[in-house]
């Protein structure tokens, strides 16, 4: 009998991809965007490219999450502390919501301005200023929450790494998925873990 010990490779080529497009469409918009004056004529390249790139990142994350719900997953990693396994279940959980949530405020911005003409249309001026839009004070909100989950992640991914030490990467990686059921799991290994420290 054998069990998984990977995810699917496509989940783990959309994980590495995800990891590269959010962070990038966050930092473009957070230290790029917001610091250039809508008359600024770079301003509509750089929304075009965040809009491109939101659109992306939207689709990627559709794709996983039909390839999630379909495939089978490795066994649970417990970090043997209710508190962080609770934490790490519902970030796990928040992290789709905050995404569709992120894209959905951007295109009613983009709606209200008139942002698809002027920036792939050619048509029209941007507004003076985005922030008299409230959707522009959601996008910003949201933005921040995600960042909020991203930091909890790789924080998430450094304690399995460097504390517990249980190898969780790994499931995040390409290789062989069928393991004997014989072979410990990081499930197996966290509660002995932490008895261990």
């Amino acid at each position: 009998m054998s069990r998984v010990s990977r995810y699917h490779p496509m989940l783990v080529a959309l994980h590495w991809l995800l990891a590269l497009l959010i962070p990038a469409a966050l930092g473009l918009g957070a230290l790029v965007m917001a610091k250039m004056s809508n008359n600024d004529p770079m301003k509509i390249e750089a929304l075009r490219s965040h809009m491109l790139g939101g659109g992306l990142i939207v689709l990627l994350m559709l794709t996983r999450l039909l390839v999630r719900r379909s495939s089978t997953h490795p066994a649970k990693a417990p970090t043997g502390n209710a508190v962080l396994d609770r934490l790490a279940w519902v970030s796990h959980r928040m992290f789709y919501p905050a995404v569709f949530m992120m894209a959905g405020t951007g295109v009613l911005l983009a709606w209200q301005t008139d942002l698809f003409n002027i920036v792939f249309g050619g048509h029209g001026s941007l507004p003076p200023d985005f922030w008299a839009f409230t959707p522009r004070t959601l996008h910003y909100l949201i933005s921040r929450v995600l960042m909020g989950l991203i930091a909890l992640h790789v924080a998430g991914a450094l304690f399995h790494t460097f504390v517990l030490r249980d190898g969780l990467l790994r499931r995040m990686s390409f290789g062989r998925r069928a393991v004997p059921a014989a072979e410990p799991t990081t499930q197996a290994l966290a509660p002995q873990l932490s008895k261990v420290r």
